[in-house]
């Protein structure tokens, strides 16, 4: 088998919010992987953007099918996290969703065309994401500590998605063939 046959399998971590479908499509577009699946509960799980394996029993499932090369872990500060996800505000009746930092209302609260009230979706709100953001951490840290122990844990830090990918790339470059030349010019 020539090595650009090669698999690589790679699971990515990070909270939700934390930028693990943007990092998902720009390596499938500039590598020649697809997402990984093991088995259709992954696949669906990966669609369904739930993250997988979120617990230490579905990681040491997972290992038992396949061997795992290696686990991007995008640390993502909480805090960052919280005001990315609480940004988004909905105008109910026409379902117009707002965005704070990128599209906000030309006032505060108050839909652009009708002047209605914006309300926030009980995903959206702090007290909400902050649970979220809380139970992820206490579900993944054995899992976590399970992949580092193994060796085969990356992780990268930063507060922007496009910050962190020339870093996820750079290393994935060391793992991968490419799909093409032009890839290598524009990460």
């Amino acid at each position: 088998m020539g090595a650009s046959a090669r698999l690589l399998r790679a699971v990515i971590m990070g909270a939700p919010g934390s930028g693990k479908g943007t990092v998902s499509s720009r390596i499938t577009t500039h590598f020649q992987l697809k997402h990984l699946s093991s088995g259709d509960l992954l696949r669906d799980n990966m669609l369904r953007g739930t993250g997988f394996p979120r617990t230490l029993a579905q990681a040491e499932a997972l290992d038992r099918a396949y061997q795992i090369d290696t686990v991007i872990n995008l640390n993502v500060p909480f805090e960052v996290i919280k005001q990315r996800l609480t940004a988004r505000w909905i105008h109910p009746a026409s379902g117009r969703v707002y965005n704070i930092e990128f599209n906000p209302p030309k006032t505060v609260g108050i839909d652009d065309l009708t002047g209605e009230p914006l309300i926030q979706r009980e995903d959206d709100k702090p007290e909400t994401v902050i649970k979220r953001l809380k139970a992820y951490e206490d579900q993944t840290k054995p899992v976590l500590e399970y992949y580092q122990k193994k060796g085969v844990l990356e992780t990268f830090s930063g507060t922007e998605t496009n910050k962190i990918w020339p870093y996820v790339y750079a290393f994935l470059q060391t793992k991968v063939p490419q799909t093409s030349q032009k890839a290598s010019v524009t990460p």
